[in-house]
């Protein structure tokens, strides 16, 4: 700020001096592993990204353990933070229960949630509760699925284009349907056609990709989507809207929310319709895993005999 202070204050030559301020740049210097000099230095955020990034790196570099690094790799990206920036209102439904922000939070610190106990399908589930999120009889996985469609319906809806959920008479030979369908034109004179998929980040089958990638696992379920309803594609211009349960997003889903936050903005000239487009979402897979952690618990147990708290 020093060039500012001189705009302001009558001074005669180089009168103004600020002291310690090699010391302090020397010292920044060392923290930030010799980083060069930022070329914006009045930006608050350029001097925090630098030692964020770095305490990032040594994080994932100390780290063993897959799960971990699978887990630093996710909550790096920004999607998976949108629902902490989230305004937590009951009246507009962005308010998280205790129990659900609890989990959440342990989920993306990777701290223990519950005692070990054996899950409804007799999996055992460790400390940590990842279990209740790939389980066969997950109770959070069709919530999920359908609060997520249900965001994208009313936001197209709001955009301009109506929209319906489990579209029939696509001519697929085996009757299933993707999640939703625009009953307008989307883009270059076909509809919209989309498929929501949220794939476990931790599991062990996605766990040696998503270990050494974020939205590797988002990325592969787009692939297998495609390849189920490839028949449809020439017709429609078909989403695959896959997020994974510790927040990544493949990039189809970042771009259909960003142009539909978009038209959004236009209608409504409220620039921060997309955020909040993103925010409700982020919170529709937060509430997700959460129910799918509790669901492992045995009936006839309270919660203070499963939760650390």
């Amino acid at each position: 700020v020093l060039d500012f202070i001189k705009s302001i204050l009558f001074y005669h030559g180089d009168g103004i001096r600020i002291s310690h301020l090699d010391d302090a740049l020397n010292k920044w210097s060392i923290l930030s592993n010799n980083s060069n000099f930022l070329a914006s230095p009045s930006v608050q955020k350029q001097w925090d990204q630098i030692q964020a990034s770095n305490i990032y790196q040594t994080l994932l570099s100390s780290s063993t353990c897959e799960a971990d690094q699978a887990r630093f790799h996710a909550i790096k990206q920004k999607e998976s933070g949108t629902w902490l920036q989230t305004i937590p209102s009951p009246n507009i439904g962005t308010l998280i229960d205790s129990k659900s922000f609890r989990i959440a939070v342990g989920l993306r610190l990777g701290i223990k949630i519950c005692f070990p106990h054996n899950c409804q399908c007799g999996a055992f589930v460790d400390s940590y509760g990842h279990h209740g999120l790939s389980c066969a009889k997950s109770a959070g996985r069709h919530p999920r699925h359908f609060q997520i469609n249900d965001i994208l319906k009313r936001a197209l809806i709001s955009a301009g284009f109506p929209s319906i959920l489990e579209p029939s008479g696509l001519h697929r030979s085996d009757g299933k349907r993707p999640d939703g369908l625009t009953l307008i034109p989307w883009t270059r004179g076909k509809s919209l056609l989309w498929d929501v998929t949220c794939v476990e980040t931790l599991a062990p089958f996605h766990l040696s990709a998503t270990s050494k990638s974020a939205s590797s696992a988002a990325i592969s379920a787009v692939n297998t989507k495609r390849a189920k309803y490839r028949e449809l594609m020439d017709n429609y211009n078909f989403i695959v809207f896959a997020v994974e349960t510790l927040g990544p997003w493949c990039p189809e889903a970042k771009a259909l929310v960003q142009e539909i936050g978009k038209k959004l903005e236009e209608i409504t000239g409220d620039s921060r319709a997309t955020n909040f487009l993103k925010q409700r979402i982020s919170i529709a897979i937060q509430r997700g895993n959460a129910a799918s952690v509790m669901g492992t618990f045995p009936q006839s147990q309270d919660l203070h005999e499963i939760f650390y708290f």
